[in-house]
């Protein structure tokens, strides 16, 4: 029979997959002589079989019995005995810890037999308190009754007794909330409350696997991408109490500072208190440091027993124990999730200390971490300013540090549906948080509580998600029913606009401007990034379109250019009308000059009489060509000349790395207004010619006010003349978008096309690069130009454009007297050019993956259509494992990428091959691009810290195993 259940003694930190982190972990300390209350755990395959079948395997339970009996040996008491009762409780406890996401029943074992012998054994107040406990979680956890109704109970009972807290009920008021209890119970569930103890077990562990597909167990996992197929396992331990007195407690304790990384004891102390009582935030908790003090044996045991776990696991520890009468029991101890600047501060220092490598170290610190540290934080000036303009309403503690700003929503739905489904940044606040509400805080960009302390739900889960948080704000009253929250006499209502500091604990109304973080200042992850270098194989460039990204990528530590998208220069407002009328010249330039041409042959063939009829023609095409070479290739020359100075900014801030420009990839008519737009303005135009009057008192709409100020700016404030100089100029923009409408752009006239069929437009911008490069060359600027023709799809698309292309770069260099280092390459973009590689890899010095690209074409997907209707839904249905626009599509994209790359550097064993656009930054896709063998990652210049350390990451796991989540 297979060993469906495991004493404490019997496992140990090895065997996480089977007894879940809280198993192994309560093993491990059971096998290093720690005092931990006797139990046993049932494996997480077990959680699995029940939940697939409902039902649990043959043989179990005579095993649950057995390990039962050892723990009432150990224990000195018998389960169920009326005489001198056992209590256990029931845990979950996942491989990759789940703080709060999945359920616990405490105080198993209960009947109104056993708690008056447990009465004569304590005292008759804490037998009845927990009793009610009991209760209380049971209905709320096995049976699902609301726990509102259980709080609204005791809450009447505690108005009856004038009772502050829980703890000034006497016995008398107890034992009346239970008998109301089990009426409730009674009532919700139509049945009395079990009084067969063995009942109460087999359904509380049915309850705590049932919670692995919980909501906010599976909406965890699916943001936090943990797989649903792990289970859980159901820990069963004998009960232990700090409720019994003021000489009783329970606490949480960190080995660091979770706040600084600091190495400290960081936690609370409740006395006379349960567990589920700390993590509520119901009754405010001592700061462990204050234990020092009002129970100093107490502190001095936890201290001794932090150090050694920490010493033990080598990584800092959060600790759960019970103060029972005096005694300290440990009850669980897992890897700390810290926020990112104490993760970092922690790992380093633990390297300094020699507890770890400098490799594990930076196995610890997730990418996530480094996004958190350089988000944007409040400018301590506008917080000012706010303070003086009375917008700061209060202070609570700062649980989880970083800005935020957003929405206010109260109800942990709402939430999720504003910060998920409408995109928009929301503040959930609350009294105090519970399990429940898990998935509207993963949505949230803040929460705020007016309840709990540092390690209280709220503390716990937000720190964990990296979301800031601000705590126990006892200052502010929350009113559910009335959506709003009171300070004083202020008032900030449902959708109004908040801002919380979880680094400092400030709440301010409305909204505070922040500033980016100064990344030369953070000393220790410029720390850890180094050692990331250290250890990478992987390359980290940058994509940036302006000189001042390029410096912001260099300042992050991109090791060069894998982007350069020259179409960005064209969007300026200075630029846009002449690359309009660049655009509007060029399909008659090409049209005549074909004309031009075949006219020419005629000409050169025909007979002396024929040759007169024709010159007529001929002056009349070349005087038309004249003036559309004025317009387009005069139009190219002006832009021509500013994307030279654009190119002379980008390489000097590069001066001596790669930089890869990618040549106009668009379609034209990308850069032209939307067709419907300018049907719509001229036929407005043609009424106001009209009546240029009437059309200036009519323009009151803002589309109709702009329209007037460029008829305005047109005709010298004149509006008639303006519109009359305006409406041809609007007329022939539409008739050019008209004509350049295609049925999918996507797949249409852009990239390597648009240059082979306007070769003026790409040899222009070829010139421009090589003539900013041959000037810097001459100042004394090491300069290194990459070349990059997008969407090619056949080798000979790639052949015609460079030989073209390269001859013009040639040309420039020659007449500037100049060599420059220089490469020609492509992006890989399309699938075929994938699975031709080796023919492409000819002509080709370089490839570039387009993933995004590469991703619609081999999928089939529009991002556009895709993402807002229907990709989202296969994800959350587990169509898809995650969104393929942001992770790399492994088995099908991946699939093609590997390929390329192999086909590619069979032609060319030195083929440099790199990856731009999103998925560059993107620690999962970097993963894979490590693996098949790319030279380097591109991202925007923001991510370049996170690509350092996720392609050291990248090359760790394959050296040494991965680090395990506690």
């Amino acid at each position: 029979m297979p060993k469906h259940v495991y004493l404490f003694e019997e496992g140990n930190a090895s065997m996480r997959d089977l007894l879940g982190g809280k198993g192994a972990g309560l093993a491990e300390m059971t096998r290093l002589g720690f005092a931990v209350p006797p139990g046993f755990t049932i494996t997480t395959k077990v959680c699995n079989a029940y939940n697939k079948s409902g039902r649990f395997p043959p043989g179990m339970w005579k095993q649950v019995d057995a390990a039962l009996s050892q723990v009432e040996s150990k224990g000195g008491r018998r389960f169920g005995d009326p005489a001198n009762p056992l209590l256990v409780s029931v845990r979950s406890g996942a491989k990759i810890s789940m703080p709060g996401m999945m359920d616990t029943v405490l105080n198993i074992g209960l009947n109104d037999s056993t708690v008056e012998a447990l009465a004569q054994m304590s005292n008759e107040r804490f037998a009845w308190d927990t009793y009610r406990r009991l209760v209380s979680m049971y209905g709320r956890i096995v049976k699902e009754i609301d726990g509102r109704k259980f709080e609204a109970t005791l809450d009447r009972h505690k108005e009856k007794s004038a009772a502050r807290k829980d703890t000034d009920l006497g016995p008398g008021e107890l034992k009346a909330v239970v008998a109301d209890f089990k009426d409730l119970y009674r009532h919700e569930v139509g049945e009395e409350f079990p009084s067969d103890v063995k009942q109460q077990l087999r359904e509380s562990v049915a309850a705590v696997f049932r919670s692995w597909n919980g909501k906010r167990a599976v909406d965890y996992r699916t943001f936090n991408k943990i797989p649903h197929t792990l289970g859980t396992a159901a820990n069963t331990q004998m009960m232990v109490f700090g409720n019994m007195g003021p000489d009783s407690g329970t606490g949480v304790a960190f080995t660091r500072n979770q706040v600084t990384g600091a190495k400290e004891l960081y936690g609370e102390y409740l006395p006379n208190a349960q567990g589920e009582d700390v993590v509520a935030g119901i009754r405010t908790p001592m700061k462990i440091a204050e234990l020092r003090g009002s129970y100093p044996e107490i502190y001095a045991d936890l201290s001794r027993v932090a150090e050694r776990l920490e010493n033990h696991f080598r990584e800092a520890q959060d600790i759960e124990f019970t103060v029972e009468r005096g005694k300290l029991w440990i009850l669980q101890t897992r890897a700390a999730k810290p926020p990112a600047r104490a993760a970092v501060r922690i790992a380093l220092d633990m390297v300094r200390e020699r507890l770890v490598t400098k490799q594990e170290a930076l196995l610890r610190i997730k990418p996530d971490h480094v996004i958190q540290l350089l988000l944007p934080q409040f400018d301590e000036a506008a917080k000012a300013e706010a303070r003086r303009a009375g917008l700061f309403l209060a202070k609570g503690l700062n649980a989880s540090p970083g800005a935020a700003m957003g929405v206010v929503a109260f109800d942990p739905d709402e939430a999720e549906r504003i910060g998920r489904d409408e995109a928009k940044p929301v503040i959930l606040v609350r009294l105090e948080t519970s399990p429940d509400d898990v998935h509207g805080i993963l949505h949230s960009k803040g929460v705020l509580t007016a309840r709990g302390g540092a390690t209280s739900h709220a503390a716990v889960v937000t720190r964990g998600l990296g979301i800031p948080c601000v705590a126990g704000c006892e200052a502010i009253q929350v009113d559910y029913d009335a959506a709003e929250f009171r300070v004083g006499d202020k008032v900030v209502r449902r959708g109004e606009h908040l801002a919380i500091d979880g680094s400092t604990g400030e709440v301010f109304a409305g909204a505070i401007r922040t500033i980016a973080p100064d990344f030369e200042r953070e000393a220790e992850l410029q720390t850890l990034l180094g050692w990331a270098d250290e250890e990478r194989a992987l390359q980290v460039w940058a994509n940036a379109d302006y000189p001042r990204d390029a410096a912001r990528a260099r300042k992050f530590g991109a090791q060069g250019i894998g982007l350069d998208r020259t179409e960005h220069m064209f969007m300026e407002t200075d630029r846009l009308p002449i690359v309009q009328e660049m655009i509007l010249a060029a399909p008659e330039y090409r049209k005549v000059k074909r004309q031009r041409g075949a006219l020419a042959s005629q000409f050169e063939a025909a007979t002396s009489d024929r040759r007169r009829d024709l010159e007529g023609r001929l002056a009349e095409l070349d005087s038309r060509l004249e003036d559309l070479s004025r317009r387009y290739l005069g139009s190219l020359d002006r832009i021509g000349q500013m994307q030279r100075d654009d190119f002379v900014g980008i390489l000097r801030e590069m001066a001596g790395l790669p930089v890869i420009i990618r040549l106009i990839d668009p379609p034209l008519h990308e850069f032209l207004p939307r067709y419907e737009t300018l049907l719509v303005q001229v036929t407005k135009l043609r009424i106001a010619r009209g009546d240029p009057e009437a059309f200036v008192r009519a323009a009151t709409a803002e589309e109709d006010r702009a329209l007037l100020a460029e008829a305005r700016k047109v005709g010298g404030s004149d509006v008639a003349r303006g519109i009359q100089a305006l409406l041809p100029r609007k007329e022939r923009l539409l008739e050019a978008v008209k004509l350049s409408r295609e049925a999918n752009p996507m797949l249409g006239l852009r990239g390597c096309r648009l240059g082979i069929m306007f070769p003026e437009i790409t040899r222009m911008q070829v010139r421009a690069i090589f003539e900013a490069a041959c000037r810097l060359q001459r100042e004394g600027v090491d300069v290194r130009p990459e070349i990059m023709i997008p969407l090619v799809g056949l080798a000979e698309e790639l052949r015609v454009e460079r030989e073209a292309l390269e001859a013009e770069a040639k040309s420039v260099m020659e007449r500037e007297g100049v060599s420059v280092a220089y490469k020609f390459g492509t992006m890989i973009e399309i699938p075929r050019a994938a699975l031709v590689a080796d023919e492409i890899a000819r002509h080709a010095e370089f490839f570039s993956f387009g993933t995004n690209d590469l991703t619609q074409t081999t999928m089939g997907y529009s991002r556009d259509d895709a993402e807002p209707k229907f990709l989202l839904d296969y994800i959350e249905e587990g169509i898809l494992p995650n969104n393929p626009f942001q992770t790399i599509d492994r088995k099908g994209v991946g699939q093609l990428m590997r390929m390329c790359v192999q086909r590619g550097r069979k032609v060319r064993p030195n083929l440099e091959i790199g990856i731009c656009g999103e998925h560059g930054g993107d620690p999962a896709s970097i993963d894979l691009c490590h693996e098949i063998g790319l030279n380097y990652v591109s991202c925007s210049p923001f991510r370049v810290p996170v690509a350092r350390l996720a392609a050291a990451h990248a090359t760790l796991r394959r050296k040494m195993p991965a680090s395990e989540d506690g």
